[in-house]
């Protein structure tokens, strides 16, 4: 099997310029390609995982990546598909976040080492010092205002209003694969299916400026089986970055993937061969209670992007809250684990009986309710029962001496910190 029928049959490829001429072409030889990241923010998500993932599987099979994050096309924003202009950002914000997005990419791709080692680009490079008189001249001329227009990613935007800045972003994003190729011999660009407009535009400008053939991927955008946007977690994204999805968020959200959906994103978030995901196929249908297929998952995708100790961290603090084992967690684990429950910072004056403290936190809206709780035995303070109203909190409560978990019920968590 190619490299292209292996991206084919993992539901990788979209479109493609010419699926016959580029075939041929990543048959033939190493090619060098490069992959297109804004700094919209200080992180990529989980979209942005999907050509990753093909430049992975390209580079693993000999190709040359540039992976390119834009200093330049940050500065003005893609208008593609968007129902309003994007906000502008200043310089200093836009190259804090290139910073940022290029170090989360160089965890995905090899810099180290082989012929085909990645090499990072910044569109601003080029950029930067190019006059407006210059770009009109050079790369202007090869695009007429009608051809600009057909784009869909534009047609909708001109009914409501678009500024002349990002009417021009197709322009500047096919000059960035005019300027690779002269640089470093670039013949294939990878992207989403969104980008197939801007892409095309690269494309354009090397036949009509140098007369050289080049080649476009897009991804698709990953939906669910109800046709849901994937990788949005109760309207917030789920990032590449730690700090702003932990590990264990993102390894619940892989956990929780719908059985109609846990086969085909094994083929296309993970590196196992076919083969073997065929085989977790089989077992997984057969015993679809045991999510088998889901769990794979989860590991694959939290090692790819974390590390193999932020999955087992993952994994142990996934096992020791559902077994109720609080106290086996360190506070840091149970800061990740319990990140969207209920959080009380005791204040000063606070009494520290269980009672007072069921009610001051809001777990419980009177004493009463307190008392009933607590003598029917339901109130756990960090995975054991209580249920003496006269107990109070004291320093053998504290996790790590920072916070303590107290569970209502089979599921209800909240926490307490100090």
């Amino acid at each position: 099997m190619t490299i292209f029928e292996e991206l084919k049959e993992r539901g990788l490829i979209f479109q493609t310029t010419d699926e016959e001429a580029l075939e041929k072409a990543l048959t033939e030889g190493p090619l060098a390609f490069y992959s297109g990241y804004d700094p919209t923010a200080d992180s990529l998500h989980l979209g942005h995982l999907v050509p990753i993932i093909v430049c992975r599987h390209l580079q693993l099979a000999g190709h040359k990546p540039y992976p390119l994050v834009g200093g330049a096309t940050g500065l003005i924003g893609d208008p593609s598909f968007k129902d309003t202009e994007r906000s502008l950002q200043t310089k200093e914000t836009v190259d804090g976040w290139v910073a940022k997005i290029q170090a989360q990419l160089s965890h995905f791709l090899n810099f180290d080492s082989g012929s085909n080692k990645a090499e990072m680009v910044n569109n601003y490079d080029w950029f930067a010092d190019i006059s407006f008189i210059d770009f009109l001249r050079d790369v202007g001329k090869y695009f007429t205002v009608n051809y600009m227009m057909s784009k869909e990613s534009v047609k909708k935007r001109i009914e409501t209003g678009i500024s002349y800045t990002e009417f021009a972003y197709q322009i500047m994003q096919g000059f960035d694969f005019y300027e690779l190729n002269r640089r470093y011999g670039v013949t294939l660009q990878i992207g989403g299916s969104d980008q197939w407009g801007n892409m095309t535009a690269g494309t354009e400008l090397l036949r009509r400026k140098a007369d050289k053939v080049s080649h476009v991927i897009t991804v698709p955008l990953i939906t669910d089986a109800t046709g849901k946007k994937f990788g949005k977690s109760e309207g917030n994204a789920v990032w590449l970055d730690a700090s702003k999805t932990s590990p264990y968020e993102m390894y619940q959200f892989w956990l929780n993937v719908m059985d109609e959906d846990a086969v085909r994103f094994l083929k296309i978030f993970t590196f196992l061969p076919l083969t073997e995901i065929e085989d977790i196929r089989k077992s997984f249908e057969a015993e679809p209670h045991k999510r088998l297929a889901q769990k794979v998952l989860a590991r694959e995708v939290v090692t790819l992007v974390h590390g193999e100790a932020a999955y087992k961290e993952a994994l142990n603090i996934t096992e020791q809250l559902f077994s109720g084992n609080i106290q086996k967690l360190t506070a840091a684990e149970l800061k990740q684990g319990l990140s969207n429950v209920p959080n009380y910072a005791v204040q000063s004056q606070d009494s520290l009986n269980i009672v007072d403290i069921l009610v001051t936190s809001g777990i419980v809206t009177s004493k009463r309710q307190a008392r009933e709780d607590l003598q029917n035995g339901a109130i756990y303070i960090n995975g054991s029962r209580v249920q003496d109203t006269a107990y109070s909190l004291s320093d053998k409560d504290k996790i790590d001496n920072e916070l303590t978990v107290i569970r209502r019920g089979k599921k209800k968590y909240f926490m307490i910190t100090y």
